[in-house]
Order: structure tokens, then sequence, then C-alpha cells
């Protein structure tokens, strides 16, 4: 079997999709396929773009700590990946997919940080079950996904299919806002610049961490 550090994050998520369309009922994958277009076509949440300057913040981590943004890039680079929470099976592999390369990540100097508008016992739950070793904020509100463009309202329609897989976002976020940060990965240098930003509606899609770090190590 081929080193798990070396699995490529697609092809896991590929892999969850295909049991997704295996599992679901027809009428709750097409629900969030017709979603997904909707919001991309949209062209709201499309996030901030490269040469943007990254807001500062602060949120507390799984442990209650407050973190602050500007206080790790003083120390080097920063990935910032927002996700969706811990009910996201995607998310889930994303994350585990960035713990596998935790080291080569510090190694090159940087730091990452994981954002979702998750309380803090839900953020707690997502950094035990998945045995992560980085920061998992709780942006509670999607206060720091407004700012960084990220911010969108799920369509009403789809509470109820996300109420039966488990993933009442009033509960797992602690408001009735239904809002949600499209999912999103940056690289931010010390002069809290942009240089990487990915930014896609489609959950199901991201950017691998190995292309991560390559960018890093080449800054």
């Amino acid at each position: 079997m081929a080193n798990s550090q070396y699995l490529k994050l697609q092809d896991e998520l590929d892999a969850q999709a295909k049991h997704g369309l295996e599992v679901l009922p027809k009428e709750v994958v097409e629900a969030f396929v017709h979603s997904t277009q909707e919001l991309r076509e949209s062209g709201t949440a499309k996030g901030l773009a490269v040469g943007a300057m990254a807001p500062d913040f602060t949120l507390g981590n799984q442990i209650g700590n407050n973190i602050t943004l500007s206080e790790k890039t003083a120390k080097g680079h920063v990935i910032l990946t927002f996700y969706r929470g811990g009910w996201c099976p995607f998310c889930n592999l994303e994350l585990r997919a960035y713990q596998r390369i935790i080291d080569n990540i510090h190694e090159a100097g940087a730091q990452l940080l994981a954002i979702s508008p998750q309380t803090p016992d839900h953020s707690l739950s997502v950094h035990e079950k998945n045995e992560l070793s980085f920061h998992v904020l709780s942006d509670l509100h999607n206060q720091v996904a407004k700012m960084y463009q990220l911010k969108f309202k799920l369509r009403e329609d789809l509470h109820d299919f996300h109420r039966s897989l488990g993933a009442a976002l009033d509960e797992h976020n602690g408001d009735d806002s239904w809002e949600l940060p499209v999912p999103a990965t940056y690289i931010i240098d010390k002069q809290g610049v942009i240089r990487f930003a990915s930014v896609d509606p489609d959950y199901t899609k991201r950017t691998e961490p190995k292309e991560i770090l390559n960018i890093l190590q080449s800054l």
C-alpha cells in the first residue's frame, strides 16, 4: 500500500462523492448539485484574491485559547483553510490530509489554521476525531468568513436534508442563520498579504495539500 502521506486528497474526495451517489436519495443529491451550481453562478462568496491584505482576526481554538492571525504571520507564512464543519466528510478528509504533512509544513516555516463556524465543542470534536495537531478555530456567526468574502446562506429547501444527515447547522453552529463559508484555502505571508488563494463552491473539490506545500517552499 502506498505511503499514506502521498495519497491524493482528490482521489479520496472522489471516492466519498461516489459513495454519496450510491447511498443518498436521488433528490438529495440533485438538490445539493443544483445548490452548488446556483452558488457558483450567483457570483457571491467569491473570496479575497491574491494580492489582497488578509483581514486580521482573533478566534478561539478547540480548547478556548485565543489565536490572532497577525501574531502567527509575524513568525512565518500561514495556511488558512476554511471548512464547513465536522459533519462534512469532505472537510474531514481535507483536514486529515493536512495532518499527514503537518511536519513538512512546519519545516517550511509555516503554520496551519483551520476555521469553521462551529461552536468550540464541535471544533474540539473535529480536532479529537481527526487526531489533529494544528489549531481548529471557531468562527461564530461566520464573522471572519464574511471578512474574507466567503459567507453564504444555505437554501431553505436544504435544511431538512441536512437535518436528515445529522448536519443541522443550527445545532452545530449555535445560531439559526444556516450560513456557511465556501471552502477556501489561503497562503498568507509575513506582511499579511495573500500569496495564494483557492476558493471553490463545489465542496467535493479541494486544493491538494501537497500543492500548497510546494507553493510554500517556493515562496
